[in-house]
């Protein structure tokens, strides 16, 4: 039996980590061995198999995992395409239920992609299970879409993506909050969790405006490559900041709020604010 909980399965009682990366899901190797082998060690056995088969090594991505200490570490991951190839080189009466599994999260992948209602349902369904009400949920899925159609521009104009996309945002951040993305994390005593996760409705509408305006901005400009979409960054981040700061000025209260969900779901500390 298998239980799905975001990046999180459970096989027949055993954990399988697995990343959204490139558009699609990416499973921890040594996971899928412990499923299938039923081994004390199979960090060993991946070790001893990899060094048999080296064309399986070929296939991995290394991506990084949280492990049981809470850490995160580079780990050996593969689509599902080549978990598949990863499966036939290890005998196991576990391998077909494995199979068929794996060929479910295909599936439902190709489902997502005629069909992007689905995807959003499927993400609508995981925020609702981890304790967020649907009007947070509303945002987030709406600023999720604003995200996508930003960074899509910058595909277009030239921007390469992770490295130049994480300078633009910060840019954006910078000139929305005051404070980088990195700094924002901190403000919310927060690791490897994702910030927007941890963000109260205000402090997505905001985000959602700084990256909506940077987007007309780039539009309207005809920004081409990174220094150009620098500049729509700060100006677009400027017109969420402006609106921010007046916002701050009328209302007497901060924006920026140190409050995280780690510990207490949205739906709760909803709660609590309207009782306040």
């Amino acid at each position: 039996m298998v239980e799905e909980t975001g990046r999180l399965a459970v096989f027949e009682g055993k954990k399988v980590r697995r990343i959204w990366h490139n558009n699609e899901w990416f499973f921890s190797v040594v996971d899928i061995v412990g499923v299938l082998t039923d081994s004390d060690n199979p960090n060993n056995y991946w070790k001893v198999l990899k060094h048999r088969e080296p064309q399986l090594v070929t296939n991995c991505n290394q991506l990084k995992l949280q492990s049981s200490d809470g850490k995160y570490y580079a780990t050996d991951c593969v689509n599902t395409q080549n978990a598949f190839r990863l499966i036939q080189s290890i005998p196991s009466p576990k391998a077909e239920p494995f199979k068929q599994w794996l060929a479910k999260v295909g599936y439902e992948r190709v489902q997502e992609i005629e069909n992007p209602e689905i995807a959003m349902k499927r993400m609508r369904d995981i925020y609702k299970a981890k304790g967020y009400s649907d009007d947070w949920i509303e945002k987030r899925v709406r600023g999720i879409a604003i995200r996508d159609e930003l960074t899509g521009e910058w595909d277009k104009r030239g921007v390469k993506r992770d490295r130049e996309f994480a300078i633009l945002t910060a840019e954006i951040s910078k000139a929305t909050f005051g404070i980088t993305p990195s700094e924002y994390k901190q403000v919310k005593g927060l690791e490897k969790e994702n910030l927007r996760d941890h963000m109260n409705d205000l402090e997505l509408i905001f985000t959602m405006l700084g990256e909506a305006s940077t987007t007309r901005i780039a539009r309207n400009k005809d920004a081409i490559g990174f220094d150009e979409n620098k500049g729509a960054a700060k100006e677009g981040g400027t017109v969420a900041g402006v609106a921010r700061e007046e916002l701050e000025r009328r209302s007497g209260e901060k924006v920026i709020s140190s409050d995280n969900y780690l510990n207490k779901p949205e739906t709760k500390k909803r709660l609590q604010d309207k009782r306040k």
